[in-house]
């Protein structure tokens, strides 16, 4: 049977009963090692690792042993959960962007290292039109096409660099590019849904803190997984 490959944070962890029941168990790779959780549809990688005390920082994410084990589990295409702030006051917490593009000036990895390969980076357009079917099916309020702006962390954004971000994306993040590079190196077809838990830092007044962004990432889990479990259905 084919299965989805779903790479989220940890918070999909706690809410999310396909995760408290499934099999979870490490995979050691050539690249290292991944936390799975596997169900009948679905499996799980867990990008920042499956205990909250010993979080792994964006910046430490092992994104080609995380993609690596996908594709040596068998799935068929990928799907990115990816937590983000907005850069444009009409993209408010709660709603869901599923991007079409993206921007980072900083390195991204790559499984390559000597072959002379060059990717030209994007998102598989037929699962990014299934997850914008699935989210309008159950009318989560969802914006199709947008850009992801990705940034190293794990310190949050100036408000200089909010500004200058907000005329050229939409969104910023910290893990969805390097995703997105090492599944189209691996072959593996791959698009995000990017809900967006908090303005980004001088968007607005008020001041942004880590509560809020921790608030609005539980709140949005619920949403995610029942986008996914409305994309599995169909």
């Amino acid at each position: 049977m084919e299965r989805l490959g779903v790479l989220s944070g940890t918070f999909m962890l706690e809410r999310s009963d396909w995760i408290q029941k499934g099999k979870k168990h490490r995979i050691q790779n050539a690249w290292g090692e991944a936390t799975a959780v596997e169900t009948d549809s679905i499996i799980f990688i867990l990008r920042h690792g499956d205990d909250p005390a010993d979080y792994i920082l964006p910046h430490r994410v092992n994104h080609p042993a995380n993609l690596q084990a996908l594709k040596d589990l068998g799935v068929t295409e990928v799907v990115g959960i990816n937590s983000t702030g907005s850069l444009k006051r009409n993209l408010q917490p709660g709603m869901i962007v599923i991007p079409d593009d993206f921007i980072v000036f900083t390195p991204t990895p790559t499984i390559f290292h000597s072959e002379p390969i060059h990717v030209a980076p994007s998102f598989n357009e037929p699962v990014r039109q299934k997850l914008i079917a699935a989210a309008r099916r159950i009318d989560l309020n969802v914006v199709e096409t947008g850009i992801y702006w990705q940034t190293t962390g794990p310190r949050l954004e100036t408000r200089a660099e909010i500004r200058m971000m907000s005329g050229f994306a939409d969104i910023v993040g910290m893990t969805l590019a390097s995703e997105a590079v090492i599944a189209l190196e691996m072959d593996l077809p791959y698009a995000s849904a990017c809900s967006i838990d908090n303005f980004g830092n001088g968007l607005v007044e008020k001041p942004l803190s880590l509560e809020e962004i921790i608030a609005g990432t539980r709140n949005n889990a619920d949403l995610m997984i029942r986008l996914l479990e409305e994309y599995v259905h169909r």
